[in-house]
């Protein structure tokens, strides 16, 4: 074949080099499964040597897909959102996907207006949505569609879901400060009815408790204006504090400005912690100790989950992955 012909070879001359049905090339090309190894083999050895190139196109149009996934979060801006983003955008182009984007802030009729916006324009949605119902959410979508679960309640969808064990995480946190020699931890916990928060307070009581000690939990709304609240309100109010333990590190950054603005050191006076792990969390100084939970690659698994279905492979019900404890300065002088 000269170098004039390369792309040019059809699906057609596929199947009469390796012999095959064009049926069961379009089954090879499309990932659908119960496709014999071998079959695949003979199949894609053919294609390399006809240098043949699957025109994504037509084969969207043939299996009625738009090649699009949709992807619904709470938010599309600030540092946690744009890291899941960045691993869902690497993992869909693996897959030769593109991503429609839309966010349902904080009530259900943003959350039905988005998916409903959403109808015959993608093959499958992931959504994040902790801080709703997600049978009321789904009941406004055809039966059926693919859809991954990112970090949301409990439900009875069925469908597949990746979450993170913020119960466990909080619980480690609260273990590293008190080994640390802390005994006052106060936890600024995240936005009322968000799922995530609500599990991130739950460990940081269970872990007070198991260790004989009084859970404070103070109001917040994972930003940084809740963690500079919750500073003011504990001088206010002359509460002991050695340490406080923020439900996300936007939260903790807060805290952190705060707690310098009145001349307080930390970690020596008070330590501070946060949960997730973003980018910043390293860069600020001190650098902030927090429960890691790697984002980019949640969302690039979660884009992963979904091609599988869409293909028509079985994925697993639940994946429930576990931060690790990142150890910084702003909890003690030792840190790495």
């Amino acid at each position: 074949m000269t170098g004039k012909d390369i792309g040019q070879a059809t699906i057609r001359d596929v199947a009469r080099e390796a012999d095959v049905s064009v049926a069961s090339v379009s089954r090879v090309f499309n990932r659908l499964p119960n496709v014999r190894p071998e079959l695949k083999e003979r199949v894609e050895q053919a294609a390399r040597k006809l240098h043949y190139v699957p025109h994504a196109g037509a084969r969207n149009l043939s299996m009625a897909r738009t090649g699009a996934i949709g992807i619904v979060l709470p938010d599309l801006h600030g540092e946690y959102f744009s890291e899941m983003l960045r691993g869902m955008e690497r993992e869909a182009a693996l897959h030769q996907r593109h991503l429609l984007l839309s966010n349902m802030h904080l009530d259900i009729g943003h959350g039905i207006e988005a998916l409903r916006n959403m109808r015959g324009r993608v093959d499958g949605l992931i959504v994040m949505a902790p801080h709703l119902n997600l049978d009321d959410l789904f009941a406004q979508l055809p039966p059926g569609i693919p859809a991954v679960l990112l970090n949301c309640r409990a439900n009875g969808l069925g469908m597949p879901e990746l979450r993170v064990d913020n119960v466990a995480g909080a619980a480690a946190m609260v273990r590293h400060l008190i080994d640390c020699g802390h005994r006052a931890i106060v936890h600024v916990e995240g936005p009322e009815g968000n799922v995530e928060a609500a599990d991130r307070a739950r460990g940081y009581a269970q872990a007070m408790e198991a260790a004989g000690l009084k859970p404070v939990i103070l109001p917040g709304n994972f930003d940084e204006e809740s963690g500079r609240r919750a500073v003011e309100r504990l001088q206010a109010e002359q509460v002991d504090v050695d340490a406080i333990f923020a439900a996300n590190d936007m939260t903790a950054i807060g805290v952190m400005v705060a707690l310098r603005d009145m001349g307080v050191d930390v970690p020596t006076q008070v330590a501070v912690a946060g949960f997730d792990n973003i980018p910043l969390a390293r860069l600020i100084s001190p650098g902030l100790t927090t429960m890691a939970v790697d984002i980019a690659d949640m969302g690039a698994r979660g884009i992963n989950r979904l091609v599988a279905l869409i293909d028509g492979e079985a994925v697993p019900q639940m994946e429930l992955r576990q931060p690790g404890l990142i150890i910084r300065t702003s909890s003690q002088l030792s840190a790495a």
